[in-house]
């Protein structure tokens, strides 16, 4: 058994140094052949490392937020529906997700807290600066403490504030920066307008909000919070898209939260026994699976293009094999006189297509783990060359190594000693 064994690697080792003389022979034609494997294998390495950078964003953001933690919504944003009638979906008659609704749910005994919260855009203005499209939520009182960051000057707004509806904001440190620049935000006064509602106001800023930076707060960093009743009232915010975040407590199981809440909410619209849900619930590891579902597709996208370089490469392979064995035919000639089988014939060529291969793989992966720290450095993304996706382009190289070698293979497995002996 142990003899066998080195013999395999003997002959393996042997393949292997053969294929890097004929590579060293042939160097363009080998040269383009790695390039074409190099560029599949590249592609999925990127997109591999980008979709796991954004996955892991997703995961920590649901994790930091609170992964017990689910929303009630008006419909389901991760379910695909599709639109029956005069271009509307399914959920377009359900009624809104109503404060008295949130407050039900939070007086619920499994229920720690439940925050309502409505969506809205705004314009600011102080002192000649004026900021537009800023993204704005409404909010119940102590949503801080389900939002990473901090506070860095001033607080959250009351209970009693929101009670009371009163004209204040908390903002970021972004947004302070673009209004006041070097100026104390806290206790100044904005001219915050809703073109869309005709509506201009002023508010006084309470606070300064630094979000943890991560691959979603790039994006929005210059965002602001109201009361989520002073948004509804004084900037007369949509509740269209309203939710309630609810937050179960720690000692209860999430599926005993969820049917609290679900029977406490059918209870407020008065829904019968045989009603389905007017409403939705949707837990925050559902959106990491919604994810998951929707980067199928570009899974997809990669394998086509990866299959299309490695085609690229094997088409090179067949060709610098077939020239490789027409000029080694005499070489192939005196190893068949000396003993050597089909067999070990068909492996030396083989292994020599398989080395090219992998060898462009390798080139794929210098050139993906670049193409990822790249983006890294320069972009909120974290991506991460998954060490799946090496396993898989070396593997996926060698086998389209072997199987498009397989036809020179065979050609020089086959031929007769003396002819090839002749052979000039």
């Amino acid at each position: 058994m142990a003899e066998r064994r080195f013999r395999v690697l003997s002959a393996l080792w042997e393949g292997v140094g053969i294929a890097f003389d004929a590579i060293s022979a042939n160097k363009l034609r080998a040269g383009l052949t790695i390039l074409g494997v190099g560029i599949g294998v590249a592609v999925v390495v990127t997109m591999a490392a980008l979709i796991t950078g954004i996955r892991s964003s997703i995961s920590e953001s649901v994790q930091s937020s609170g992964p017990d933690n689910f929303f009630v919504m008006r419909f389901n944003p991760t379910a695909i529906r599709i639109a029956v009638r005069d271009n509307r979906p399914p959920w377009w008659g359900r009624p809104v997700v109503s404060e008295d609704e949130a407050k039900r749910v939070d007086r619920l005994s499994a229920i720690d807290e439940a925050l309502y919260t409505v969506n809205l855009s705004v314009s600011m203005d102080f002192d000649g600066q004026r900021v537009t499209d800023v993204i704005a939520r409404g909010l119940s009182a102590g949503w801080p403490s389900y939002t990473v960051g901090d506070f860095v000057a001033g607080r959250d707004f009351t209970e009693t504030e929101v009670g009371q509806s009163r004209p204040i904001m908390v903002i970021t440190v972004a947004l302070a920066e673009e209004l006041f620049g070097l100026r104390d935000p806290i206790g100044q006064t904005v001219r915050v307008s809703s073109p869309f509602r005709g509506v201009r106001e002023d508010f006084r800023v309470i606070g300064v909000f630094d979000p943890e930076e991560n691959l979603f707060s790039s994006f929005a960093d210059q965002f602001a919070v109201f009361p989520y009743t002073t948004a509804l009232k004084r900037l007369k915010a949509s509740r269209g898209d309203a939710q309630i975040i609810v937050v179960p407590e720690d000692s209860v199981p999430v599926s005993v939260a969820q049917d609290q809440v679900i029977a406490a909410i059918r209870s407020e619209r008065g829904l019968g026994p045989r009603d389905d849900n007017d409403f939705d619930l949707v837990a925050s590891d559902q959106l990491l699976e919604f994810f998951d579902q929707f980067t199928e597709v570009f899974f997809l996208i990669m394998l086509a293009l990866s299959s299309a370089g490695l085609m690229v490469g094997g088409v090179g392979v067949i060709g610098i094999m077939l020239i490789s064995v027409t000029e080694r035919t005499r070489e192939i000639g005196v190893r068949k006189a000396l003993g050597a089988t089909r067999r070990e014939i068909l492996w030396q060529f083989l292994v020599e297509a398989g080395v090219l291969t992998v060898l462009g793989a390798v080139v794929g992966l210098v050139l993906g783990g670049g193409l990822a720290w790249i983006v890294a450095s320069i972009t909120p993304v974290p991506a991460r060359i998954p060490f799946w996706s090496v396993v898989v382009s070396l593997a996926a190289a060698a086998l389209t190594g072997m199987v498009f070698g397989i036809v020179p293979a065979q050609r020089a497995a086959r031929m007769e000693p003396v002819e090839a002996l002749r052979a000039e």
